[in-house]
């Protein structure tokens, strides 16, 4: 960014330099991933996008894709602990949490409950397959997700800071996974796709991983430089018609709301809530910052609508029945709802 670039946004030194410290982090992350993952570039970004917004992600995708090695990949670039959880059927949730145990003092004599920190109690959680594990497990993330805190026994066990949830699910379809309740799919900021290589892609894990060819990603980036970066998003203004916009497409997806569009009520049975406005929101304050830019543009909003909005959108049985789906929905809206235009603000 420029001087003038910075002047006419209202950067001042101490933005930009906050700017540049996570443009290098970024690169020198995307940097070491590079070493291992081949392409998956949009994958990657919205992963940096959660863990710079202090959110949580979600990837999508049948097995063989690499997901699970990204996550893993992505926690050896930062100086953070990390631990994986693989959720199976028959996963409890103390598993995740931890769970008290009488344990007998070897001073006094007496038993006395001591509490076992479960794997959730890392900096980075990859919860691997989290679909293969029946809602009560899963629902044991819930409270970690959203208040950063494990209850046990009436007793509060703060979180690591920072803490991040990078989540694997295959495809509902598969046989042996159980939907995600809408709750838990509402705490994750991006339901990531993670779709299959180019050709050219393919061709170049092949020679990797057939080969003795072998690289080992270094840490590049410590926690309190992703705290300070993470509060660096939140200090990006955002323009009233970019607000105005995001506000919305969010309501115009709602069914119930009226001004809704007659298509809306026939195809969405349930719409986002609040919730989906804020995380868009700061996702395209991230993803600004990763596009070298103090402001935030209408073109960051379309391009991570469809990775915000589509878990939180229910079609209805006639949508699914016709075909249509959670992204057409979210396509048709983003061409229907007006962009308001700059200079008539």
């Amino acid at each position: 960014m420029t001087t003038n670039e910075a002047s006419a946004t209202g950067a001042g030194d101490q933005d930009l330099q906050a700017l540049e410290k996570l443009k290098a982090a970024t690169a020198a992350i995307k940097a070491e991933l590079g070493k291992v993952i081949v392409g998956q570039e949009d994958v990657v970004e919205e992963a940096l996008i959660s863990i710079f917004t202090r959110s949580h992600a979600l990837l999508v995708g049948v097995p063989g894709l690499a997901k699970t090695l990204l996550i893993s990949t992505l926690a050896q670039t930062l100086h953070l602990s990390f631990k994986r959880i693989q959720f199976t059927p028959d996963l409890m949730p103390s598993d995740i949490t931890g769970t008290e145990v009488i344990q007998q003092d070897q001073t006094s004599g007496e038993r006395v409950f001591r509490f076992l920190k479960g794997p959730i109690f890392a900096n980075i959680v990859l919860a691997d397959e989290i679909n293969r594990t029946p809602p009560k497990t899963q629902a044991a993330m819930l409270e970690a997700m959203q208040e950063r805190k494990v209850t046990v026994g009436g007793t509060d066990y703060a979180l690591p800071n920072p803490f991040f949830v990078l989540a694997t699910q295959n495809p509902i379809e598969q046989e042996g996974t159980y939907p995600l309740p809408e709750a838990q799919r509402d705490r994750f900021l991006f339901n990531v796709i993670v779709d299959y290589p180019t050709r050219d892609e393919e061709a170049r894990i092949i020679d990797r991983t057939t080969s003795t060819q072998s690289a080992t990603p270094a840490p590049v980036v410590s926690g309190p430089e992703i705290i300070a970066c993470q509060d660096t998003v939140r200090l990006v203004p955002l323009p009233a018609h970019v607000r105005n916009f995001v506000l919305d497409l969010v309501r115009s997806a709602r069914p119930k709301d009226p001004a809704s569009a007659a298509w809306v009520r026939e195809q969405i049975d349930w719409g986002p809530g609040p919730r989906a406005s804020q995380q868009l929101v700061l996702a395209a304050k991230a993803r600004a910052l990763l596009k070298g830019r103090y402001h935030v543009t209408l073109e960051d909003v379309e391009t991570l609508a469809l990775p915000v909005l589509r878990h939180r959108i229910v079609p209805t049985f006639s949508a699914e029945a016709e075909g249509v789906s959670v992204n057409d929905l979210i396509r048709r809206l983003l061409r229907e709802v007006p962009r308001p235009d700059r200079k008539l603000l």
